[in-house]
């Protein structure tokens, strides 16, 4: 074969003067050396990006290439001194240089040398003036002459530029960077978050988050305050919508799991208007099938589609900022023949009524660890009920055929295990060590003894208003006709109070706290929590007092280290499995065989 670069392009592309050679030149697909590719340090939830250096023979420039290309350079397809015909592409204008963004692009032939001696462009009058490009030759079993190449380069086809309909251009998200302002996207929300308080060293406000997409990519926008009131309801999930007088910034990585080195911040200036013609940007997934989420590590964000085939009940839960949280679990199964728990919270979870088994497609879900793999919706993830795409229609035709009458294998940790509940007094640990070991920071969780006395209680959240039915111990929340469980769908005059333990305790080496439930209450205070609260609403005094009461006193706990993930924050929490106030007769025996042991001796 013998192939042609497309002779001065890179001159012609450095030297752009306006929008309308611009414009020209991208409807040209040139035929480019690539000279280096250098990978762009990702964050842990974002792609990596791809940095190349293209060549024309004669002059050489700076590229990078969008993401969805990553592919090639992955699989090998384009490495050094490859050949390539660049389908589709944009232009930035970066520190006074200019910086090709490659969207689209197909390999020709891998050489092994350079073509030509091509050089830098600094400016326009120290560029050379382009000369006859030498065609590079290789052996193949096909044959292209070098005219035939050189004109299919030159005058491919010209793509239909995008514009809205006051005829401005549409540029692709993938091109999008601080150094260039006058931009417009066309693009579909795909995600839209709820309206959100925070308190900072400036003040209180309110924000909101929000992803669009289009075909070349996706970019996360967030408004802050007045932006707020300005264009919350204007932005409707599923809709399109031409955006532009956003800035441009460099993405805060961690509160994100959009692959964009960019976000946007939006304005009150920041227009918004809805596109209504034309066909609407789909959504793009990479999809792991849940047989697979045993092999993807723990807080990972991924894709996935499945069939609903159960919708638990929507349920209370205070958070840790005192906030009531709403919950919904779902089960959903495919055809690898896993099933794996769903958690939906606020928003989702209160409107998902689905109940026919549909197909819903997720993208950016966490992987969790709770009695083995499963899932959950954090306030960057989105979800798609029967999406019009072929995976799904094929998912919903095996499940309609064969799927809803075979059994399925809940996702397993491999053997975990839920560990001890009796304390081990010849393995006691210290609490400095449990923590300086990272005890608990891995997938599995890991269980520990110790002996600590209380040091501080929290009496702020002590207890729960709990469903008096047996075994249900769900939160009921008070109604004009009592107090009310969703789960049970019944009303009690008064509810059941259950204990929720949070305490610093302390041994010679330090301090940890330790999370309890009602059992664990129990043994601390000696009385049931109805008892404990029925003294604070009528004594706030003598309740204070009671609990004061309770520090000081050691005890023996059986704990379980795991780390856990809450409001998008990562932790080791230490709960108690069982605590046994110290038995002297016992502890008296221990150390007299001690000291009769070889080790004493």
């Amino acid at each position: 074969m013998s192939f042609q670069l497309t002779s001065g392009i890179c001159e012609r592309i450095h030297n752009i003067k306006n929008d309308e050679e611009q414009e020209a030149l991208t409807q040209t697909t040139p035929t480019l050396q690539v000279l280096s590719i250098k990978k762009v340090g990702p964050s842990t939830t974002a792609a990596d990006r791809y940095r190349v250096i293209v060549s024309d023979g004669e002059h050489f420039l700076q590229a990078m290439l969008a993401t969805q290309l990553n592919k090639f350079v992955e699989d090998d397809e384009v490495v050094k001194n490859s050949i390539i015909v660049i389908d589709k592409f944009t232009c930035n204008f970066v520190q006074d240089k200019r910086l090709l963004i490659i969207l689209g692009m197909h390999p020709i032939h891998k050489a092994t040398e350079k073509v030509g001696s091509p050089k830098a462009l600094n400016n326009a009058s120290e560029a050379a003036t382009p000369t006859v490009q030498k065609p590079v030759s290789t052996t193949g079993t096909a044959s292209t002459s070098t005219a035939t190449q050189s004109h299919n380069a030159s005058t491919s086809a010209p793509r239909q530029q995008q514009r809205n309909a006051k005829g401005q251009t549409i540029f692709p998200i993938e091109s999008l960077s601080p150094y260039h302002n006058n931009w417009i996207i066309r693009a579909r929300v795909t995600q839209k978050g709820d309206i959100r308080p925070y308190s900072n060293q400036k003040g209180e406000g309110k924000f909101f988050g929000v992803t669009f997409m289009d075909e070349s990519g996706e970019i996360r926008g967030t408004a802050f305050n007045q932006a707020v009131d300005e264009l919350y309801e204007k932005l409707q999930e599923g809709k399109v919508y031409y955006v532009s007088k956003a800035k441009v910034n460099l993405a805060k990585r961690k509160f994100s799991n959009v692959q964009n080195e960019y976000e946007l911040s939006l304005e009150r200036i920041t227009e918004i208007e809805e596109c209504r013609d034309g066909t609407a940007p789909s959504v793009r997934y990479n999809f792991v099938s849940l047989g697979d989420l045993q092999n993807i590590p723990k807080d990972t964000l991924c894709d996935v589609m499945g069939v609903v085939k159960e919708v638990g009940d929507s349920t209370e839960l205070l958070s840790k900022f005192n906030k009531t949280v709403t919950k919904r679990e779902l089960t959903i199964v495919d055809r690898t023949g896993f099933s794996v728990r769903l958690t939906l919270w606020g928003k989702q979870a209160e409107q998902f009524t689905q109940t026919d088994q549909p197909i819903v497609a997720w993208k950016g879900v966490k992987v969790t660890e709770f009695q083995g793999r499963s899932l959950s919706m954090i306030s960057s993830s989105s979800m798609e009920v029967n999406p019009d795409i072929p995976t799904a229609h094929a998912l919903r035709g095996w499940y309609d055929s064969a799927g809803n009458s075979q059994s399925f294998h809940a996702q397993s940790s491999g053997g975990f295990s839920q560990g001890p509940v009796t304390f081990d007094s010849s393995q006691i640990q210290l609490l400095n060590d449990v923590k300086e070991s990272e005890m608990g920071t891995g997938d599995r969780a890991e269980f520990f003894s110790a002996r600590a006395t209380i040091m501080h209680i929290k009496n702020d959240n002590l207890a729960y208003a709990a469903c008096q039915k047996e075994n249900c111990n769900k939160k009921v929340i008070e109604q004009h006709d009592g107090w009310r469980c969703e789960k049970c769908d019944i009303s009690f005059p008064k509810p059941s109070y259950r204990y929720i333990l949070s305490m610093a305790v302390a041994d010679c080496s330090g301090q940890a706290w330790l999370q309890g439930f009602n059992d664990a209450g129990q043994v601390v205070f000696g009385v049931p929590a109805d008892e404990l609260m029925e003294l604070k609403d009528r004594d706030e005094e003598g309740f204070n007092k009671a609990v004061a009461k309770a520090i000081g006193y050691t005890f023996n706990f059986t704990c379980k280290a795991k780390q856990e993930t809450f409001n998008e924050r990562v932790r080791v929490r230490y709960g108690i499995q069982k605590i046994l106030p110290l038995d002297y007769k016992e502890e008296a025996h221990n150390l007299k065989e001690l000291l009769s042991s070889a080790w004493a001796q």
